[in-house]
């Protein structure tokens, strides 16, 4: 039975029984969410070099950027249906540590391309604990303004300034030519116009440098030439240790669609049966060979390796680890 004396205690205990009851959602407001996404970078080792994948944004690939045959494309838009992200993308750029110099692969697509979904690489390289003064080299794949939009502001200022910048003089020449762009289709335009403003304070400054062939850039690095997605499209592959990374610029846009058809072209590809040869010929040397790829539109950290699956290829993706463990990167066939 109560006494008088519990009261009060009675009292107190009703009252936090029907707060309990009655308001879980004030014990839900003590914990806010956090709307912030870990930084946007993935820190590995090949050999003796160290690899950051820079995360620039995220977007999603128009599926009539595609082209295919009718049936593969028809189902192209079934999958969709059934799975929205199927034709999900990333945008990225990758940092090469030699112990000696600072090398960005593709400097993803600054405030050229995207509206304000891309953007983010500068600010990833700050997070991994470099700023873009520190970088000595930038390769470029090819001229495209999400791959090289982050060199330069719309104002004109280099956002690398102490970066040299290498690309295939093919590239440079077609995409840097007025004569060329004057007769381009009107809705190529914007591509010259992009890489022309990008190049432009390099060049000024006697920063930007074309190669042709087999010329010696850095040590352990060797020019791969991708024709067909450019003129100059060039993949760069690093050794060392007897490990191997290739960073293979746009031979893949979209993932779950072009390893299995590996036939199906992009829009963008300016000679599409050589773009589509290319590919060919690369995933199936990859899918014999131990090579860690860097594809800039893998979704992120887009570094992975293939594998040979019925008519196609499927994409083994780096697992997540925040170990130096190099052997869980070359897993055994």
């Amino acid at each position: 039975m109560f006494t008088r004396h519990s009261i009060p205690f009675g009292a107190a205990l009703v009252a936090a029984l029907a707060s309990f009851v009655a308001g879980p959602n004030a014990a839900l407001r003590a914990a806010p969410q956090h709307p912030d996404q870990a930084p946007g970078f993935y820190r590995l080792k090949v050999g003796d070099l160290e690899v950051t994948a820079l995360f620039d944004g995220a977007g999603v690939f128009d599926p009539h950027w595609l082209n295919g045959a009718k049936a593969t494309m028809d189902g192209v838009q079934k999958t969709l249906h059934e799975d929205p992200h199927v034709l999900d993308v990333a945008d990225t750029g990758f940092l090469v540590n030699t112990g000696k110099q600072l090398i960005l692969v593709d400097v993803g697509a600054g405030t050229w391309w995207g509206g304000g979904a891309f953007g983010r690489l500068a600010g990833s390289l700050r997070r991994a604990g470099c700023t873009p003064e520190d970088v000595n080299i930038v390769l470029v794949t090819h001229l495209h303004s999400d791959h090289v939009g982050g060199l330069t502001t719309h104002d004109g200022k280099r956002v690398f300034p102490h970066a040299d910048v290498y690309v295939a003089k093919a590239d440079s020449d077609f995409w840097l030519s007025p004569d060329i762009a004057a007769k381009a289709p009107k809705d190529a335009q914007p591509f010259f116009q992009s890489a022309q403003a990008i190049a432009a304070p390099y060049i000024k400054a006697g920063k930007w440098h074309t190669f042709g062939g087999s010329e010696k850039i850095v040590d352990g690095m060797e020019l791969v030439p991708l024709s067909g997605h450019t003129p100059g499209h060039t993949g760069y592959e690093f050794s060392s240790k007897g490990q191997k990374i290739l960073f293979w610029g746009d031979i893949v846009h979209a993932l779950r669609v072009q390893l299995q058809r590996p036939e199906v072209t992009a829009v963008f590809d300016i000679d599409q049966a050589a773009a589509a040869a290319t590919r060919h010929q690369l995933l199936t040397r990859l899918a014999r060979e131990d090579v860690l790829i860097a594809g800039p539109h893998m979704n992120f950290p887009a570094l992975g390796r293939l594998h040979k699956e019925g008519s196609g290829y499927s994409w083994a993706p780096v697992v997540f680890t925040d170990q130096w463990n190099t052997a869980a990167l070359s897993p055994q066939k």
